[in-house]
């Protein structure tokens, strides 16, 4: 079977709610992406034949196609085509992955994978909030889906504290793996390691225009004290704000081509995509998927977790990339090595091709060669890649 390679990469620095990236359409965001993976690569624009988009809360100004829009807000011809699709917090990295088949498959040769969420301007949860408002039905769980499953919705934060419980994680270890979140992710920004991979935007200040080029979530006083400070979302529970990922705007993407492609633009990859898989499990506690993914990844592919150098596990909530170390008996020091959400944010549809982003450029850096990316979904699901750095 064909290859499919990761010729370039790139994504914004994030911005917290309502901060400097909350001025920013998220088509316009987007399209900021798409333009720096073409201009990066210098390639002919037109020789792109489809981007393909992930957003999960796709209403108000990131609904009606935002994939298409993001294209005509770029600098991409109007000939290239754009889809969006929803695989909740996992929508870019299954963007990627089918990226990948396209190309794999011999159906086309260049193809963008993208990302994009402005959590400022399009609140998590307000397309359900509009449909109750409008009396557009009863929600998105029917009466038949809350009988077989016991419950009346499926909540995120309730599967995180389920997770903390049943791998007995108590609040203060869950606040220790936040606080080492911002300290990568503070210790990283201040040696560049993110340099190469953000793409500048210009914000509106006081003074003018100015680049946001760094993550504006970090917190480089955090400290055990401050974040124990902060109130656990339900009465006897662990889980908080502070050992959660950051509500975040941004936008990343990943341009994958053939190896036909390579020779036909002259282009140097960064990376083979090695695996892809996706999975789904208990839409209950469903944040646990990750851990058997990541299994049958392994176990598909004849590897075991010691071959893996760095690893990318999105940190919804500290609770899900601690069982995931535990389950898979992995090495901390390998995983999110330049922080995580809980330090970065969490652009939702964003997050998959952003974690790929840095994943990829951070191999490069330290001179591994197999990294693993993967992350909990909404519903129960998880994707899983491994790639190869060339």
């Amino acid at each position: 079977m064909p290859y499919a390679y990761i010729v370039e990469a790139a994504r914004t620095a994030g911005g917290r709610r309502k901060g400097a990236l909350s001025g920013w359409h998220p088509a316009d965001m987007a399209a900021e992406i798409l333009n720096a993976l073409v201009e990066r690569s210098g390639i002919d624009p037109a020789a792109i034949e489809d981007v393909i988009m992930g957003c999960v809360s796709q209403g108000g100004e990131q609904s009606t196609a935002l994939g298409r829009n993001a294209v005509l807000a770029s600098k991409l011809p109007r000939s290239v085509p754009g889809v969006t699709i929803d695989r909740q917090c996992g929508s870019s990295q299954q963007a990627l992955q089918f990226a990948a088949q396209a190309v794999m498959s011999g159906t086309q040769d260049m193809v963008i994978a993208a990302g994009v969420e402005s959590m400022s301007r399009v609140p998590m949860n307000s397309a359900i909030d509009v449909y109750a408002q409008a009396g557009m039905g009863k929600g998105p769980w029917s009466d038949r889906i809350q009988h077989t499953y016991g419950v009346r919705e499926f909540s995120q934060f309730r599967g995180a504290q389920m997770i903390a419980d049943k791998y007995g994680f108590t609040r203060e270890d869950m606040d220790r793996f936040a606080l080492e979140s911002h300290q990568r992710a503070a210790r990283a920004t201040e040696s560049g390691a993110f340099n190469s991979e953000i793409v500048p935007l210009d914000i509106g200040t006081s003074a003018g225009a100015v680049a946001h080029v760094q993550d504006e979530g970090i917190r480089y006083d955090a400290s055990l004290e401050s974040i124990g400070s902060v109130r656990t979302l339900q009465e006897g529970g662990t889980i908080t704000a502070a050992n959660a990922s950051q509500v975040c705007d941004g936008a990343s993407g990943i341009l994958v081509a053939s190896e036909a492609a390579l020779k036909t633009h002259g282009l140097e990859p960064s990376a083979r995509i090695a695996s892809l898989l996706v999975t789904a499990g208990d839409p209950v506690i469903m944040l646990e998927e990750p851990v058997f993914s990541t299994q049958k990844a392994l176990v598909r592919q004849n590897m075991k977790i010691e071959d893996i150098d760095l690893y990318e596990v999105n940190e919804a909530f500290a609770s899900v990339p601690m069982a995931w170390l535990r389950m898979l008996d992995a090495d901390p020091a390998r995983m999110n090595v330049n922080g995580g959400a809980i330090a970065l944010g969490h652009p939702l549809g964003a997050s998959g091709t952003k974690l790929m982003t840095t994943l990829v450029h951070a191999l490069r850096a330290r001179g591994g060669r197999f990294g693993l990316q993967t992350m909990c979904e909404g519903g129960g699901m998880a994707n899983v890649m491994i790639v190869e750095a060339m």
